[in-house]
């Protein structure tokens, strides 16, 4: 298992003590929100001990995770770590990239990829479906849920309708079966085999965490 990168540092907000104890009577919020917004700093009357108002905001973390669909120490990661550190930062803080290939190999047979998994053909079967998922759905706010609903059951396989029916209903099913049995999944799977070979230095394991490049 690699080192795990700790993730839920990034969710720790250090706010100067300044004192004040008591909001006032505009200021419905709690103490620690305070500096979250220009809005609710002028509630609290809190403008000057809020220095992070007159900065622009810092661009976002750039995470990119190279893992595989069955292998335990990247589920536990992407469902333990990534996922609930997701759910604690606003939305413009980190910025994930999932790559579901790792350790997996490929080979062009007339024409055609084919995909050999270290875990075996369900892990294949696993990585395009997410790879598909991530296809059809295009806004990360809305597979990464479903992502983490399949790493997190019993299957990565056969969980699919029942997570897009708790976490993203719009999503058709059939077209991302289509995608993982057709010549698209083939061709997105060859992109994250690219995308990880790519990587420098190579990766040695997974999960294979990048933080901005």
């Amino acid at each position: 298992m690699a080192p795990a990168v700790p993730l839920a540092l990034l969710a720790l907000v250090v706010l100067p003590a300044w004192g004040l104890g008591v909001a006032f009577p505009s200021c419905d919020y709690p103490a620690h929100l305070w500096c979250s917004s220009r809005e609710i700093a002028v509630a609290c009357q809190a403008e000057s001990h809020c220095a992070n108002l007159s900065h622009p905001v810092a661009a976002p973390v750039e995470l990119s995770l190279f893992y595989e669909s069955l292998c335990p120490a990247c589920r536990w990661f992407l469902v333990q770590e990534l996922f609930t550190t997701w759910l604690l930062l606003p939305a413009e803080a980190l910025s994930i990239t999932l790559v579901p290939y790792g350790n997996a190999e490929e080979r062009n047979v007339s024409g055609k990829w084919h995909f050999q998994c270290q875990h075996g053909p369900e892990e294949c079967l696993g990585n395009m479906i997410e790879t598909c998922l991530m296809h059809e759905a295009k806004n990360f706010s809305t597979y990464f849920p479903v992502i983490f609903c399949l790493e997190s059951g019993s299957s990565v396989t056969k969980n699919l309708e029942a997570c897009l029916q708790v976490y993203a209903p719009q999503l058709d099913g059939g077209r991302i079966a289509a995608c993982v049995q057709g010549d698209t999944g083939a061709a997105l799977m060859h992109r994250n085999a690219q995308l990880t070979e790519a990587l420098d230095p190579p990766h040695q394991y997974v999960p294979w965490i990048v933080i901005n490049g």
